[in-house]
């Protein structure tokens, strides 16, 4: 773990002294704290405020310096009112920051570029450190290219290290050159379960010996799990964990905070996946985006921690900062279970007694700004998908729906597909040079890869290749299989969402073995994996004797880490690529993750289901979505019985009596403390440069990010706001993830970046993913809009009225391309070429999905100056401002639609001159036809230090001139 060299504000010289105060644990030690009963004294309102709430309060108090923390933020934020005018800016001072691979790696190159630049002005590069412990957990690398077989963690290791050893090398740098930066390596789990299990210690303490609660922002948008063990904390672009970091406070506008009472209890058979997913869909319809949610009520005393960190995941899915949970002896069990010291789990308690912060309140102990209500005994079994998270489908519902939306438009969210093709199947043609003779879960490696770490030494080179074939052959002997509609081809265990929870993993246990026993098996076809959260559920799962019934079904253990849900499920068959895309199917993913958007899951796969962990294993007994698990059966058993969910879906019971099994503070402890005596031998081989700056390599994964280079230590005229002739570069619709505008998976060869990465001598089995490459900008600006589902409304539909996917745009300027299709980066080099500036239009919630930088740095990069859309994601949004570009949104029912824009349009953007937080800016659109309208829109600089880091050309030229001038 990462420590601090931060001290806590000089009693002396702080506004609120007399809130300094003292308490005793139960062994009679002794703490201080600034004491927010006592700050009640002052403000009595506080007594009312929402748990969330007093605790960002306490770090206003804390932190209050007269500088950056006033004595009038204290004030402003102890009256916050439950309906007030949200327009008070919060300076949030964060204990500390996570990070995780994907997003941690470009974070670290802009702090080795600041170094860089810090040597070049003759400044001490010293002066570029983090100021609170910052910890990367190495998690979202890893592939499921192997499967189902025992040796598959062990070989898609070998893989990963072999694909990722310069991301590796730079990160090993970073861990000698920064004194507050540390990483737990591959192989321990996902970063959010990680963060619940080892790295949140529930309080902190300064050397001057004051307590303080755990508050932290991540570089990953379900850093909000943490929210189930009481702490604050939410995810954020990784240019805004950069500015944490670095000394500024997290600045955010004084949110509403929807109180969510639950009630009642969960019924028999009903799984906290099915609960989160009920909770989704209702959040979504309150509209709670930019919102704390808070938990209360006799129903969330009732729920085990687990089970509130698996709602505390999926707050980005309903749109809210936090879903977050009190403190109370739910949280003090969960903190023993899992190996945390009895003299921290002690002061933990009495620091949170002592501030009045104990326990979930109970209906009208608190004021919130409105109350949602759920009687968790309505709960029913269900999926979500087949492209959002918050589409809940009830399980008896799930087949009719995909019928239903099998020929619906696009538009409606439907695949746009004539209803006789439904039930065609087609047969998969094994080429005759296949020499593989088992289904994927028997099959050897291919010939040439080594079978374990100890052959991986002596053999690196083949796994350049290997890995191409490695879980991508159909069996040769018997009658062709065949695909059609509907089939599910990827069920996948996986994602932070459940895999902390041992109530669903041991229930998909229970499930494989009464499976198993009734003689159910799974299509040899299906790509099934186990990637668990944490080392913690493998040993439960042998300690139960459950694993090997899972192993028998195909969920073997594929890795520890974030694998399906980001991306990283790896390929299918070419036979059955071939076969799904020569023949326009549907096929699905089922998946127990938290993400299902078009393309993230596979780029053939459209329709994708979140589900709880044992109905994964059902629908990859069944094999396709078009079976009705709650009428029909599941699959045939021995002696060709029939077998419904019923007769494998185990009890409440049957898991309750395994639950110990998967507390044992010890195993948590032991498993830990290997993060630094025994991280593994890939990663002790490991071995990266020394020095404080960075020595840039060249590196197709790692390179010097141009965001400082004209950078001046005096910062001249404030970035222009106005923008003048923009072309449109896009006209997307609704729901635009980050996802679409920065994909995170496979790279296609015939893309900007494939092609890129072609000539830069990697070969198509090298290319390894947009994820893994957010190190090297030149890929990432030619991934920016690259996702093939993407649609921009600006190309003309089809006759059939289907819309073009991928990434494309139509050239608008005069001259010989004008008119023309191409790439949207082929596109943006042209513009830029010509000077020219470019903006986006958008529809309702663009940007919604993961904390995504290169969303918003890709998009500065291809020169685009604006995006005006209906509304954003908080994240997003909050990204474009931070590297420069004017967020827009449009008033009432105004669209880009109402305004009849076409895409050949130019358009002036003209805020107001001091570019006043959420003031009116003026867009002027001029038609081919001569013609102009001025629509009125508002500006989302929400904040008066967003437009302290527009002005200077972003958050990390802003950052970096405070430090080297300090």
């Amino acid at each position: 773990m990462a420590t601090s060299t931060k001290s806590s504000p000089q009693p002396a010289r702080h506004a609120f002294a007399n809130t300094l105060k003292s308490f005793k644990t139960a062994s009679g030690k002794t703490g201080q704290f600034y004491s927010l009963p006592a700050l009640a004294q002052q403000y009595p309102s506080v007594k009312r405020l929402p748990v969330s709430i007093r605790i960002v309060l306490e770090s206003v108090l804390r932190n209050c310096d007269g500088r950056k923390v006033t004595a009038e933020h204290v004030r402003q934020l102890a009256h916050w009112g439950p309906t007030a005018e949200r327009k008070d800016e919060i300076p949030f001072v964060v204990s500390r920051v996570v990070l995780q691979d994907f997003t941690g790696v470009p974070l670290l190159a802009d702090l080795a570029a600041m170094r860089s630049v810090a040597a070049k002005l003759g400044k001490n590069p010293k002066k570029i450190e983090p100021l609170v412990p910052v910890d990367l957990v190495v998690d979202h690398s890893i592939m499921v290219d192997y499967y189902g077989k025992k040796n598959s963690l062990d070989l898609n290791m070998k893989l990963e290290f072999q694909r990722n050893r310069e991301r590796y090398e730079f990160m090993k740098w970073g861990m000698q050159a920064f004194s507050t930066f540390g990483v737990v390596p591959p192989g321990f789990g996902i970063v959010h379960q990680v963060n619940l299990e080892y790295l949140a210690r529930g309080v902190h303490k300064t050397k001057a010996g004051v307590h303080y609660p755990d508050t932290l922002v991540g570089t990953d948008s379900h850093t909000t799990m943490i929210n189930g063990i009481g702490v604050v904390g939410w995810g954020v672009g990784g240019i805004e964990a950069e500015a944490a970091m670095l000394g500024q406070p997290v600045y955010f506008l004084t949110p509403d905070v929807v109180g969510f009472e639950l009630t009642g209890q969960l019924r028999e058979g009903v799984t906290a996946t099915d609960l989160v997913l009920t909770v989704t869909e209702i959040l979504r319809q309150h509209k709670v985006v930019g919102k704390f949610v808070e938990f209360f009520g006799e129903g969330t005393r009732t729920l085990a921690l687990p089970d509130r960190a698996t709602i505390g995941n999926m707050a980005p899915e309903y749109g809210a900062t936090m879903g977050f949970f009190p403190v109370d002896e739910k949280t003090i069990d969960y903190f023993q279970g899992t190996g945390r010291t009895k003299a921290e789990i002690e002061a933990f308690e009495a620091y949170f007694k002592a501030q009045g912060l104990f326990g979930v309140p109970l209906a009208g102990e608190v004021d919130y700004t409105k109350v949602v209500t759920l009687d968790l005994g309505t709960v029913t079994p269900s999926l979500a998908g087949p492209k959002r998270p918050q589409d809940r489908i009830e399980l008896g519902k799930v087949s009719s729906q995909f019928i239903d939306l099998f020929s619906k438009p696009n538009a409606e969210n439907g695949f746009n597909r004539p209803a006789e093709l439904l039930h065609t199947r087609h047969h998969i043609h094994r080429g005759q040079d296949l020499v593989q003779e088992a289904a994927p879960q028997d099959k050897p490696a291919p010939a040439g890869a080594p079978r374990s770490v100890a052959e991986m030494e002596g053999n690196k080179p083949a796994l350049a290749t290997a890995h191409a074939d490695a879980a991508a052959t159909m069996p040769t002997k018997g009658a062709d299989p065949t695909v059609g509609n509907g089939d599910v081809l990827i069920a996948a265990i996986t994602s932070c969402t459940n895999t902390s929870n041992p109530s669903v993993l041991l229930a998909a246990g229970l499930l494989a073995k009464k499976a198993v026993e009734a003689g159910l098996k799974v299509q040899p076809h299906i790509k099934t994996s186990l990637a668990p959260g944490s080392r913690i559920v493998t040993d439960y799962l042998t300690e139960t004797g459950l694993l090997p019934y899972l192993e028998k079904l195909g969920f073997a253990l594929a890795g520890y880490g974030c694998t399906t849900c980001i991306g990283n499920a790896g390929d299918l068959t070419p036979e059955l690529n071939e076969a799904i895309t020569g023949n326009d199917l549907i096929c699905a993913a089922v998946l127990s993750g938290n993400r299902n958007f078009e393309a993230r899951i596979h780029p053939n796969l459209k329709a994708n289901f979140l589900a709880s962990p044992p109905l994964v294993v059902a629908y990859a007994i069944a094999g396709t979505v078009l079976k009705d698990l709650m009428t029909e059966p599941v699959g045939k058993g021995k002696g060709g019985r029939d077998i419904y969910l019923g007769d494998i879906w185990p009890s409440s019971e049957e898991v309750h009596q395994l639950m110990k099994f998967a507390m044992n503070g010890k195993a948590f402890r032991e498993n830990y403390a290997k993060v630094s005596t025994d991280p593994g031998k890939l990663w002790e081989k490991i071995k990266g440069v020394s020095g404080n700056a960075y020595t840039w390599p060249a590196s197709t994964y790692i390179a010097e990010p141009p965001f400082f280079a004209s950078f001046a230590l005096e910062q001249g005229a404030a970035t222009a706001s106005e923008v003048h002739g923009a072309r449109i570069m896009a006209l997307f619709g609704d729901s635009i993830t980050t996802d679409h505008i920065s994909p995170a998976g496979s790279i296609k060869a015939t893309s900007p970046a494939g092609q890129w990465l072609q000539l830069n001598g990697v070969q198509k089995a090298d290319f390894n993913s947009y994820g893994a490459r957010r190190g090297n900008h030149d890929v990432m600006m030619r991934g920016t809009f690259a996702n093939v589902r993407i649609k921009n409304l600006m190309i003309p539909p089809t006759a059939d009225g289907s819309r073009e996917e991928g990434g494309v745009t139509l050239f608008q300027n005069e001259g010989p391309l004008q008119g023309e299709k191409m790439f949207i980066f082929d596109a943006a080099m042209q513009y830029m070429a010509q000077k020219t500036p470019t903006v986006i239009f958008a529809g309702e919630e663009y940007g919604t999905g993961s904390s995504r930088d290169w969303a918003a740095k890709g998009t500065q990069l291809l020169g685009i100056k604006a995006v005006v859309a209906r509304s954003f994601e908080r994240i997003h949004r909050s990204n474009l401002v931070g590297m420069g570009v004017l967020p827009l949104q449009f008033k009432g029912t105004d669209s880009w639609e109402s305004l009849g824009l076409t895409g050949d349009e130019t358009i002036n953007v003209l805020p107001d001159p001091a570019l006043t937080p959420q003031s009116d800016a003026t867009l002027v659109i001029r038609r081919t036809d001569g013609s102009s309208q001025e629509v009125v829109v508002t500006l989302r600089i929400d904040t008066p230090i967003e437009v302290d880091y527009y002005q200077a050309g972003g958050i990390l030229p802003f950052v970096l001139r405070q430090l080297l001038e300090a």
